[in-house]
């Protein structure tokens, strides 16, 4: 799952960013409302953690014009403002959960991992290629009925290349929606976790589900 963090304090954004990435999330941040909706207009990210005093453009503002142009990314609002009203607002222009500063880091984990149950629940319940399965919103793999342990890293690799099937994915792609915008995808890291997938789901199997295209990147499917 890959987040995007709008924040213009730096060490909250920091300290978000790193939480969020020792939980096995690729999160990418904005200091800025304009260069935050601007990366939210990719579409490319799973949720949108959007605080409302930002410069440049206001949360609520780049809400709206999300909203607007129909992009549908669930945004969880982070503000100081703890008044009934506020928080009204917030929900009515758009925002599907919202959190006050200071905040506990495990409720901000919480919060966000419901928000993605709902979303995951919302578009594919169950992700499924020949006899492997994987269920977003529970965090379960099973691989003929076995049930796989995966890292948080291994388990979001293999989500993104489930709902993918028959699509090569090149390293640039997976880099991109599986860690962050300043990965640097010309490292190893990619092949060593691929590795890693393979040894926990096709070892000792027939029937292999990950394969490489060599000198572009990986693809699962079942032959």
């Amino acid at each position: 799952m890959r987040l995007l963090v709008v924040e213009d304090e730096r060490k909250v954004a920091s300290f978000i960013k790193k939480g969020l990435e020792e939980e096995g999330y690729a999160v990418d941040v904005a200091a800025d409302g304009k260069s935050g909706l601007q990366m939210a207009q990719d579409r490319v990210h799973d949720l949108i953690i959007l605080d409302i005093q930002l410069p440049k453009m206001d949360g609520l503002s780049v809400l709206n014009a999300l909203r607007r142009e129909k992009v549908a990314i669930p945004v969880l609002l982070l503000t100081v403002r703890a008044t009934i009203e506020d928080k009204v607002l917030g929900l009515d222009a758009g925002a599907d959960d919202y959190l006050t500063k200071p905040f506990a880091f495990q409720e901000l984990v919480a919060r966000v991992r419901a928000l993605l149950r709902r979303r995951a629940d919302a578009k594919q319940p169950v992700l499924q290629v020949a006899d492997l399965v994987l269920d977003p919103a529970r965090r379960v793999v099973f691989r003929d009925s076995q049930k796989l342990e995966l890292t948080t890293r291994e388990f979001a690799l293999l989500d993104y290349l489930m709902r993918n099937p028959g699509r090569v994915l090149t390293r640039t792609m997976i880099a991109e929606h599986v860690w962050d915008y300043d990965f640097d995808s010309a490292t190893n890291v990619i092949d060593v976790y691929v590795n890693y997938l393979r040894k926990k789901i096709d070892a000792d199997r027939e029937q292999k589900l990950i394969h490489t295209v060599r000198g572009v990147g990986y693809m699962l499917k079942a032959e």
